[in-house]
Parts: structure tokens; C-alpha cells; sequence
């Protein structure tokens, strides 16, 4: 008399699930990849030999070599960008200032910048910095 056993094991292996996960995983770095906007301003920053890294900044400000402002990526006049900044800094003692100017404008726009946080400080008794991005020489 054979005896045959009613459970029998299955050695095929259900690839749904994996489907589901490799979807989900696409959705999620689709989804958080248009998160992350890139800075879109053009700028050829001056060589420099310094390797000092500074931690990231809360604020940046640029400078193009059409001559326009642009605060936290968004382009503003001077007025406006002297608002921006004291609005960004009030009630802050000290805080780090990325200014990335391109290596072709005047030295004056970059003095216009410094001038606004110099006034920023004056105003609110503050020790901001301004911190020039440059590239390193090859």
C-alpha cells in the first residue's frame, strides 16, 4: 500500500511581490529625484588655491555675469535683496553667507553685497560672514 502525502512542496518562486517592490522603489526615487532642484545659475567661479570647506549655508547669494542678484536661487534687485536679507537674518547672532560671483563682474557688485550683511550686522548687532565660493585652480 503507497502512502502519498496531501502537502506537497512547491519549488517555484512567486516574483509578484519582487514586482510590486521594484515599482515601488522606481516611484519613490522618481518622486524624490524632482525634489532636489539644481542650482540653475550659470557662473564661472575664480580659481583659488584654498581648500577651506565650510559647513553648508543657509543662505546663498549670487551673482551673474549679466549683473543680476539672485537670492537663494531667485533673481531680486539690490532693495530687494537687502529685504531678503534682513528678513532671513533677524533674530539670528551669526550665520554663514555663500556668495558665489561669477570671476568676470566688478569688484564693485561683490563690495554691494558685503556692504548689505555689514549694514545687516550693524542693524542687528550681528556677526554674519560672507564666505566667496570659488573653484579649485588646476
Amino acid at each position: 500500500m503507497a502512502i502519498q502525502t496531501r502537502n506537497k512542496r512547491k519549488t517555484d518562486f512567486s516574483m509578484a511581490s519582487m514586482s510590486d517592490i521594484v515599482f515601488l522603489l522606481l516611484i519613490f526615487f522618481m518622486l524624490t529625484s524632482t525634489l532636489v532642484a539644481p542650482n540653475a545659475i550659470k557662473l564661472l567661479l575664480p580659481a583659488s588655491n584654498s581648500r577651506t570647506i565650510e559647513k553648508p549655508p543657509k543662505i546663498i547669494i549670487s551673482i551673474n555675469h549679466d549683473l543680476d542678484y539672485f537670492l537663494q536661487g531667485v533673481q531680486v534687485d539690490e532693495q530687494s535683496l537687502e529685504n531678503g536679507l534682513l528678513g532671513m537674518l533677524a533674530g539670528k547672532e551669526s550665520a554663514s553667507i555663500r556668495l558665489e560671483a561669477d570671476k568676470n563682474i566688478p569688484v564693485q557688485y561683490v563690495v554691494n553685497v558685503i556692504d548689505i550683511v555689514n549694514n545687516v550686522n550693524k542693524k542687528y548687532n550681528a556677526k554674519h560672514k560672507v564666505i566667496l565660493a570659488t573653484s579649485p585652480k588646476r
